[in-house]
């Protein structure tokens, strides 16, 4: 009788990448009501197909941002692509006339975007050796 063993390739996650995990995490909750958020018949903002894609997103993202929390590496990719998708249907804003409200907090978005998924990549320090 033969036993074999299945191991899963699980990475360490480093307190920086839970850092932006947590901003991942939260950014794609902050997604979550947005199809509930469509504006009124006559008003500008965004397509109600943008803000389903956006709540969609932010479900996918809240999944994966727990599974890479676990250690998954796939799922650590999944989530920054999210944040990142997310943050890229907000763009049109800075070319069209919107209040400059919305177009703040569109580039706080990105630059939130960037941080978490900076961080999210980040790797351990290595401690320099020094040598005589």
């Amino acid at each position: 009788m033969t036993t074999t063993t299945v191991t899963t390739d699980r990475a360490h996650t480093t307190t920086q990448q839970k850092i932006g995990l947590v901003l991942a995490g939260l950014y794609s909750v902050g997604n979550l009501p947005s199809v509930f958020t469509a504006p009124p018949d006559g008003e500008t903002g965004p397509p109600l197909a943008i803000l389903v894609v956006d709540s969609l997103l932010g479900i996918i993202g809240i999944v994966a941002v727990v599974l890479a929390w676990r250690g998954n590496r796939v799922a650590l990719r999944i989530a920054a692509g999210v944040i990142i998708l997310i943050t890229l249907t907000g763009l049109p804003a800075f070319f069209v006339d919107v209040p400059m409200a919305i177009k703040a907090l569109v580039g706080a978005s990105v630059l939130l975007t960037v941080v978490a998924v900076v961080l999210m990549f980040s790797t351990p320090r290595r401690t320099a050796s020094i040598t005589d």
